[in-house]
């Protein structure tokens, strides 16, 4: 990779790749054209999945995520995986009852 170091596309391709699970929906949560370099990208992420990342939310937190009426039906699920990828051991019964209410 330090052949590329100075390629922040590819650099971003490449550590995209590597994401599996939450991380990966994270990931295709940020909002387009929000990363213009590897380094915002290395922020962005250090930020979310650092020591210092604020509290968990609790399973019962996603009955609150509600559709906002100008929210498009994909927009809105982006932002409910967001909040599911903020909860610990999280059983998907209770996500799917929820995003089912």
């Amino acid at each position: 990779m330090v052949l590329y170091q100075n390629n922040d596309a590819f650099m971003c391709k490449i550590f995209a790749t590597t994401l599996q699970g939450e991380v990966q929906d994270w990931f295709h949560t940020l909002p387009p054209q929000s990363i213009r370099s590897f380094d915002d990208l290395s922020l962005v992420f250090t930020k979310e999945y650092s020591s210092y990342h604020s509290i968990k939310q609790k399973s019962d937190h996603l009955f609150n995520v509600k559709k906002n009426p100008q929210e498009s039906l994909r927009d809105y699920v982006k932002r409910f995986k967001a909040e599911k990828a903020k909860i610990v051991e999280c059983d998907n019964s209770i996500p799917n009852a929820a995003f089912q209410k």
